[in-house]
């Protein structure tokens, strides 16, 4: 059989993505060396990348290529920087025989699964991790801050930062952006495409900025709770963008104050905006992003979500008692009930933060969720579902969508009752043609199809090896990798972690994570056997 993919020319432009992917890696080389820790994580990881990258662009040394080949360097690159993303975390663990010592032996991330459930959740953006409860304490600075970064840089993806920064991909750039960029696809801003990822950069970098500057402007005004510094205050403003959601924190955004958790809550959501409309914003046309449906829809969804996880809070829908799996005692409750039920302020500013968090799939917590009562808990697992707009770095199915299958399916029951009626559907005032329709119906059927099977195929395996997952637990776990949320409930809760499940389950749901990122239909058009014949 004749292949019809340029494999080589894909696996060069992967090359080039690790090739330049060891430059962010000075960054936690200088927090490192600020905090006079060990550089024993990251040089030999920069030196492995870069040699790696190196080699694979020898493959094509100026590759050129089609659409195909764009699905198949997408694929691969997030596979590519998720085994990179590893390196520090096993060198962290077990160093390098006879010449580094270990720095963490007793580390979670020392078991190769492990680390690359971290690594493919970080690039990803999806925020699950195997740490649990373990502090920023027990690892290294520079460790912690490559965790965050990861997430940093997966925000507008890797393929986004190729585009960027190779000029020759201007051509085959446009088809990358469409198997990368989040939702049905994001306008160009500029004539070239890589200009355009230029663009999107800038205002990615500077949004970022100006959200670190506001959390270390509240601790030195001592507004900001005891945990918050200006390590803290990058490690989350490289986790915000992206909607991310790891912290070096235990208790995520519960450490900090409620004006961190407010100060946060619009950089959530502009995170989950259109990146395209939030850079027309920002260059003098704020109207432009009000008139958008989907950003309508985007808010209209929080606010109503919120409205209810209110109401439910308020009115005290809290859990009885800790359940079995809950990762909070009963002082905890005791106090959280008292602290928010009949009070308004902590009560809005709660459920306003975890919607906006869960919808946006940001994944941060600024209170044990686990403790509310199961209505509120259901609110939360129907956001998992709802996503960010598309081209934003939001995950899930995407709003946009679900307006289209809304209008969709109100176009069915119209023609139903007049089938002489001809009804296009309309978005933004422009009529879709059949071919986006199909491809947004089907993608939406597709996700929900994986969902139900990766659930069952989740449960069956915790079965096999005999552990002690409840079936909310797995099917909240399933939507929240396949979604790029991060937290899911109880023991997977936001204060607890993935570590329970065996090798195999964490195995499976990288590619999950790995799927969703990629929004399952690149990753399934490189399965096809007619995707690699001619």
């Amino acid at each position: 059989m004749s292949i019809r993919v340029d494999y080589r020319a894909s696996l060069s432009l992967v090359g080039t993505v690790l090739k330049y992917l060891s430059v962010p890696l000075l960054l936690p080389v200088v927090v490192a060396l600020v905090y006079g820790e060990t550089l024993a994580p990251f040089l030999p990881t920069i030196a492995i990348t870069l040699a790696v990258g190196l080699g694979l662009e020898r493959l094509a040394p100026e590759p050129d290529i089609g659409s195909r080949e764009g699905f198949l360097m997408v694929a691969t690159t997030w596979i590519a920087v998720a085994l990179v993303g590893t390196i520090p975390y096993l060198i962290e663990a077990h160093g390098i025989p006879l010449l580094v010592e270990p720095i963490h032996p007793g580390s979670t991330l020392g078991n190769p699964v492990n680390a690359l459930f971290e690594s493919m959740s970080g690039f990803t953006t999806t925020g699950a991790t195997v740490l649990g409860s373990i502090n920023v304490t027990d690892h290294t600075r520079g460790v912690m801050i490559w965790r965050q970064l990861t997430q940093w840089l997966g925000g507008m993806g890797i393929v986004v930062l190729a585009v960027a920064i190779l000029p020759e991909l201007s051509v085959g750039g446009a088809q990358l952006m469409d198997a990368e960029a989040p939702g049905p696809g994001i306008e160009k801003l500029t004539p070239k495409i890589a200009e355009t990822a230029r663009v999107l950069w800038g205002a990615y970098l500077a949004i970022t900025v100006v959200e670190i500057l506001l959390l270390y402007g509240l601790d030195l005004a001592g507004m900001a709770g005891p945990n918050m510094d200006a390590y803290n205050a990058v490690a989350h403003g490289l986790t915000t963008m992206p909607t991310g959601g790891f912290s070096p924190q235990a208790r995520s955004i519960e450490a900090f104050s409620a004006a961190v958790q407010w100060v946060i809550i619009p950089f959530m959501v502009i995170a989950g905006t259109n990146f395209a409309l939030i850079w027309q914003a920002i260059a003098g046309s704020p109207r432009e992003l009000f008139d958008d449906t989907e950003f309508r829809g985007f808010l209209g969804v929080m606010a109503v979500l919120t409205a209810i996880v209110s109401g439910l809070l308020f009115t005290g829908g809290f859990a009885s008692g800790v359940p079995e799996g809950a990762t909070f005692d009963a002082a905890y409750l005791s106090e959280t009930v008292a602290t928010i039920s009949g009070n308004l302020e902590p009560t809005v500013r709660h459920a306003l933060f975890q919607t906006v968090s869960i919808v946006t799939t940001t994944g941060y917590a600024s209170m044990d969720f686990d403790t509310w009562a199961p209505p509120a808990q259901y609110a939360l697992l129907f956001a998992m579902f709802v996503g960010g707009s598309a081209g934003s770095t939001g995950g899930s199915i995407k709003v946009v969508r679900w307006i289209v299958v809304a209008k969709v399916l109100r176009r069915e029951l119209f023609t139903t009752a007049h089938p002489e009626a001809v009804r296009p559907v309309r978005l933004g005032g422009t009529a879709l043609d059949d071919r986006a329709i199909r491809g947004i119906m089907a993608f939406t059927l597709l996700y929900v199809v994986i969902f139900f099977l990766g659930a069952l195929v989740l449960f069956l395996d915790v079965a096999r090896a005999g552990v002690d997952f409840t079936v909310f637990e797995v099917i909240s776990g399933t939507a929240s990798t396949l979604g790029n949320v991060g937290p899911a409930f109880y023991r997977l809760g936001p204060m607890g972690g993935y570590i329970g499940f065996p090798n195999s389950s964490k195995l499976f749901m990288v590619a999950l994570m790995w799927a969703g990122r990629l929004e399952i239909i690149p990753l399934l058009v490189c399965l096809m056997p007619e995707y690699w014949r001619r």
